[in-house]
């Protein structure tokens, strides 16, 4: 399907950009609104040829409804993202994330659109999966303070005690978000299959693994772990990792990310009518954080990670993704390797100095601690 008319809230930040470039690249009309917030935008990016931009909040009724007009599909992927600095933070996520949600799809209902690609996010899941030798698939509960106190990091089975086997999570498996924005990801897909189940909607939610690549945001709470990591190593300092650095998770490049909501928009059409499918849209391949801090500091040539042992409560220990699914309903899949694609992202944050070395850029400004879930 081509030459589709097509609203992406978000649309001027890190993912929504290169969904920008994604669609572009297909034949398809985006309208970008984005509320160009400066704690997301220090340096808001101009709009690119072919890009009609409209600078408004998405819980803007009446700017929402505007930007409605004419359009074939909605692709929404304004969100206030990460761990936030402390439970204070909540109202804030929960207007923007779950508010603002609401108001888009109230004015889609009215508008007669019935086709959206929601940004979701692998949070929803709380721990990934995890098999007993003895009990099979078992669901660990939150860690508790005691055992992260004592450097004891590994859920334990909840039956028995014993070590547990990380593996990869699938879509049906039960929801259990643990902070306020995992809990604010997952209203989002009530909201939207509430709405395709009352306006007879055709709803798709990516559930995003750990995204990143070119246009990160940098030196903010609110940023990735990849991005902290590569600030620290462009000031020549060491990478600090959390707990013992093992840490699974899914790193996706934030170009097959847009790729994948591209395609997922052409599909619509041929989905059934008044239903959400969620997917998981990862790279399928396991990583620790404590190897793509390696990784990074490897790049760049900078100083190796130290690894402090800290930890953060609402942090997850394992949670990588079966991307299978999507693979097989939409033919997405991930293009770009770990290696190659942390390695691009790594030489983003330099330049060339004399002779072709790597010098630092970033900001001065220190780093927040870096939390897994970015």
């Amino acid at each position: 399907m081509t030459g589709m008319r097509v609203l992406l809230t978000g649309g001027a930040g890190f993912i929504g950009s290169q969904v920008v470039e994604a669609l572009l690249a297909r034949g398809h009309e985006p309208v970008v609104l984005d509320a160009l917030l400066p704690s997301a935008h220090p340096e808001p990016p101009p709009p690119r040829p072919g890009e009609q931009r409209i600078i408004a909040d998405v819980r803007d009724r009446t700017a929402v409804d505007g930007a409605l007009r004419g359009v074939h599909a909605v692709c929404h992927q304004a969100a206030m993202v990460g761990l936030g600095k402390d439970f204070a933070d909540a109202p804030d996520y929960v207007s923007c994330n779950d508010l603002g949600t609401a108001v888009l799809l109230a004015a889609m209902a009215a508008a007669g659109v019935r086709q959206l690609v929601l940004a979701g996010s692998m949070v929803v899941y709380g721990e990934g999966r995890y098999t007993c030798a003895r009990h099979g698939v078992v669901r660990p509960g939150p860690r508790a303070v005691a055992e992260l106190e004592a450097g004891r990091f590994e859920p334990r089975c909840p039956r028995c005690g014993a070590e547990l086997r990380p593996g990869l999570v699938g879509e049906d498996a039960p929801t259990d978000p643990r902070n306020v924005y995992a809990a604010t990801k997952l209203t989002q897909e009530h909201l939207a299959a509430s709405w395709a189940r009352a306006t007879g909607g055709r709803a798709v939610a990516l559930r995003y693994h750990n995204v990143y690549g070119p246009g990160m945001p940098r030196d903010t709470p609110y940023a990735g772990v990849a991005s902290f990591f590569r600030s620290a190593l462009a000031r020549g300092q060491a990478p600090t990792v959390y707990e013992d650095g093992g840490q699974r998770r899914d790193f996706v490049h934030v170009r097959d990310v847009a790729a994948a909501n591209a395609v997922a928009l052409e599909a619509l059409p041929d989905r059934a009518a008044g239903t959400l499918t969620a997917y998981n849209t990862g790279s399928g391949v396991p990583h620790t954080v404590g190897e793509m801090a390696q990784t990074l500091a490897a790049a760049c040539g900078g100083p190796a990670p130290v690894v402090t042992g800290e930890y953060r409560l609402g942090d997850v220990r394992h949670i990588t993704a079966s991307s299978q699914r999507i693979a097989d309903d939409l033919g997405w899949r991930a293009a770009t390797g770990f290696a190659e694609g942390m390695t691009e992202f790594a030489r983003e944050g330099m330049r060339a100095g004399p002779g072709g070395a790597a010098t630092p850029t970033a900001p001065a400004t220190p780093a927040a601690p870096a939390a897994p879930e970015g």
